[in-house]
């Protein structure tokens, strides 16, 4: 099942799926097979908290990303890629600049896992050596 995943991950990026931003299509790709194998799973809880879809998004993430597709709402954008990816892009181009962190993949991950400066949170140190353990992900900054 895995592999399954992986490999339209590769196709993702192959075809631009993802909308542009400053997280390129690969690390995008690897961060939304870490959150659900790139899946539009349902909402469930995860430190607290609701966490829905392709990248798990939770509402104030959603909230701070500007809330892209509003007619969808925090739920049906998290379970429609190009909304969800829309919604993480947004947030990383609203918060990484401020975190002090260079614009690497790391710190796209990190600031997803670990809020805005999730980049200098030891705790999401973990996250971001697990998605690099992706297949086709080992190779990201």
């Amino acid at each position: 099942m895995l592999f399954i995943a992986v490999f339209l991950a590769v196709v993702a990026i192959a075809g631009g799926q993802f909308p542009p931003g400053p997280v390129e299509d690969d690390c995008m790709s690897c961060i939304c097979t870490m959150e659900s194998g790139c899946n539009p799973l349902d909402c469930r809880m995860d430190v607290g908290s609701l966490s829905c879809g392709y990248f798990q998004i939770k509402l104030p993430y959603y909230q701070d990303c500007g809330q892209p597709r509003s007619d969808l709402g925090w739920k049906g954008c998290s379970n429609d890629l190009t909304c969800a990816a829309t919604c993480v892009q947004n947030y990383m181009r609203r918060y990484v600049g401020r975190s002090g962190c260079s614009p690497t993949c790391q710190t796209y991950a990190r600031e997803h896992n670990g809020g805005p400066i999730g980049c200098r949170r030891s705790s999401t140190l973990k996250y971001w050596e697990a998605l690099k353990k992706i297949p086709g992900c080992g190779h990201l900054v």
